[in-house]
C-alpha cells in the first residue's frame, strides 16, 4: 500500500522535522551541560536576566517566549538553587524584579562554552554559508509566525 500523493510522508512535513531537530538540539545540550544540571530553558532565563538585570518576571516570559506560569516555575527552581533572586519593584510592590546571584553569574560563565559547543554540534552538518542561511530562514519563520505561538515573544526574533 503506497502513500497517496496528496499526503507526503512524515519526513516531508516541516513540523515533524522541526520537532525532531528540537529533540536533537535538547539532547546535544544535555550531553554538553550534563555536569551543570541546567536545561535549555533555564539557561535562556539566566542569560536573559544576566543581560537585563532587574527585568520583571512577566517581561522575562515574553522575551523567552514562555507562558507566565511556566516562567514562574523556572524562576522558582532557579531561585531555589540560589542562582537568581527576586526583589520588590520600588514602583509597584506587586512586581518582582529578577537579578542573578554571584552563583548565577558564575554558572552562566561556566555554561557559556558548553552552550556554544552544543550549538556548533547541532549545526555541524552544515557549511558556514548554510548555517547563515539556515539561521536567517529559521529566524524569519519564527518572526513571521510569532503570532501563532501560545506564548509569543516580544523580542522581534
Amino acid at each position: 500500500m503506497s502513500t497517496p500523493p496528496s499526503h507526503p510522508g512524515i519526513d516531508r512535513l516541516p513540523g515533524h522535522a522541526i520537532r525532531r531537530l528540537h529533540q536533537i538540539s535538547v539532547g546535544i545540550f544535555h550531553q554538553e551541560l550534563q555536569d551543570l544540571n541546567l536545561t535549555p530553558v533555564q539557561y535562556g532565563a539566566l542569560q536573559t536576566v544576566q543581560h537585563q538585570p532587574g527585568i520583571d518576571q512577566r517581561t522575562l516570559a515574553r522575551q523567552i517566549a514562555l507562558d507566565t506560569s511556566t516562567t514562574a516555575g523556572v524562576v522558582d527552581r532557579l531561585e531555589a538553587r540560589g542562582l537568581l533572586q527576586r526583589s520588590l519593584s520600588p514602583e509597584d510592590k506587586r512586581v518582582r524584579l529578577l537579578s542573578l546571584t554571584a552563583d548565577g553569574h558564575a554558572l552562566c560563565e561556566q555554561a557559556r562554552p558548553a552552550v556554544l559547543r552544543a550549538q556548533a554540534l547541532t549545526l555541524a552538518p552544515l557549511s558556514a554559508a548554510e548555517r547563515d542561511t539556515f539561521m536567517a530562514l529559521l529566524n524569519r519563520l519564527v518572526t513571521e509566525n510569532n503570532e501563532f505561538s501560545r506564548a509569543p515573544s516580544d523580542t522581534g526574533r
